[in-house]
């Protein structure tokens, strides 16, 4: 936390517990660990959906779609590569390319079996890239575009489609809501588990939550309960690293490498396709395709001068949907290929 690094918390727990795991494999943690990691983090999603955006839906609709096709589609060939090209099973190969959360997607990987180490290391590689390698290569080019058509033609490329409708965040922050809140995911997770499907937990929390804020606005998390589960979630993660996974980890050079070319050419690709069809301006279309957290690309567009909230609402859908239909579309398409 002192760092001020992005998810630094996490970062930071999943570092101390591997060393400790490594060196004195002392490191250790319960196995429900996952069950209430899962149930805060799906609390989480659930608060950050507001009314505004549901409002939002109807416009956003086309560009939404368009993004979260393209990502399941590179998420699946990125996987087919990685399985190709690595000695990772084809479960793990799926995981490592999820656009979902850093903090949750190797939780829920390590529900449908996957190798957990390998899935945290090539999340976390995403997610470094998604807030440091993207908004500055996406300012240059967009810089670069700009430039060569005012030579060309006296013209900018820097349309838009306009200032959206201003997002309306819930006022409530009792502590009456929290306990609401965490009761409410705590239901959707057992019912979750009930059900036995892959990231049921998470799902089911993320829907009883969502139901709860947008039904009654009466959801709300701390913010210490987030920095909570990201803490978890690192001393949980961390602790599954060993001296072995520490030796395979030069196996994890090839999938990162694939995870990330993918979402570099998406990027251009995808962005072009919401610039050319959604009227979104190059900037704004590339942003929306950037590999990370809804909040980090907010942080990103107002540095970059981007003031339209229709893309911190897709993120927030994408990554929704990412996290929650995703691995149940991948544990369909595992009883093909095993």
């Amino acid at each position: 936390m002192v760092s001020k690094i992005p998810n630094g918390l996490r970062i930071g727990a999943m570092i101390g517990t591997a060393l400790l795991s490594i060196f004195f494999g002392a490191a250790w943690m319960p196995r429900e660990t996952r069950f209430l990691v899962q149930i805060i983090a799906g609390a989480m999603i659930g608060c950050t959906t507001e009314k505004s955006d549901l409002k939002r839906l109807p416009a956003i609709i086309k560009p939404m779609c368009i993004t979260v096709v393209s990502l399941f589609f590179l998420n699946i060939i990125a996987g087919a590569l990685v399985h190709a090209l690595s000695p990772l099973d084809w479960v793990t190969s799926f995981m490592g390319g999820i656009p979902g959360g850093v903090t949750d997607t190797p939780i829920i990987a390590a529900e449908m079996g996957a190798d957990v180490p390998a899935v945290a290391i090539v999340q976390l590689a995403r997610y470094i890239m998604g807030i440091a390698l993207f908004p500055p290569m996406i300012l240059a080019y967009d810089n670069v575009r700009v430039k060569r058509r005012r030579t060309e033609s006296g013209a900018s490329d820097d349309a838009s489609r306009g200032p959206s409708v201003k997002r309306e965040k819930s006022g409530v922050s009792s502590w009456q809501a929290f306990l609401c809140t965490m009761i409410a995911a705590g239901i959707g997770g057992f019912i979750g588990r009930l059900t036995h499907i892959p990231a049921g937990i998470f799902l089911f929390s993320i829907i009883a939550v969502m139901i709860l804020k947008l039904r009654f606005d009466f959801a709300f998390l701390p913010s210490w309960a987030k920095r909570f589960a990201q803490f978890i979630s690192g001393c949980y993660i961390g602790g599954a690293i060993t001296m072995g996974d520490v030796r395979n980890f030069k196996f994890l050079a090839i999938p990162i490498g694939i995870v990330l070319t993918g979402y570099i050419v998406n990027c251009f690709f995808t962005g072009a396709v919401l610039t050319r069809f959604c009227g979104f301006s190059r900037k704004e279309g590339m942003l929306i395709t950037t590999p990370a957290g809804a909040t980090d690309i907010a942080l990103s567009a107002a540095d970059m001068g981007v003031t339209n909230t229709d893309i911190i609402i897709i993120q927030i859908f994408r990554s929704v949907i990412a996290i929650a239909v995703f691995p149940q579309i991948i544990n369909l398409l595992l009883l093909f290929l095993k």
